[in-house]
């Protein structure tokens, strides 16, 4: 079941239950331009949190106007799953590890 347009939630992964919660909208820096959506993730029972951070809509960039979020339960599996490999240990201790990601959350 893919769950669309909500702002958090529980999501399992490979045996693992992870909560997610979307900590900013795609929004506009005057030094930095168009900023994609950010999602915080912690597996429960860990400590170790890990942010991932989408690019851009590409309808921002054009000038359009803004849509409604598409945070589907795909895409943060994918995230889930890139952040894993690129290092993210949420059973260690420490600050939150920061993961860019595209459109899709590879």
């Amino acid at each position: 079941m893919t769950s669309i347009h909500k702002l958090s939630g529980i999501l399992d992964v490979d045996g693992h239950l992870y909560e997610w919660e979307l900590r900013s909208e795609p929004q506009w820096s005057e030094s930095e331009g168009w900023k994609g959506m950010t999602v915080a993730l912690l597996r429960q029972q860990t400590q170790r949190s890990a942010m991932l951070e989408f690019p851009p809509p590409k309808r921002l960039l054009k000038g359009m106007p803004r849509g409604r979020l598409q945070v589907s339960d795909a895409i943060l599996s994918r995230g889930i799953r890139a952040a894993l490999e690129a290092g993210w240990e949420p059973t260690s201790r420490g600050k939150p590890m920061v993961f860019m990601v595209d459109a899709d959350g590879n």
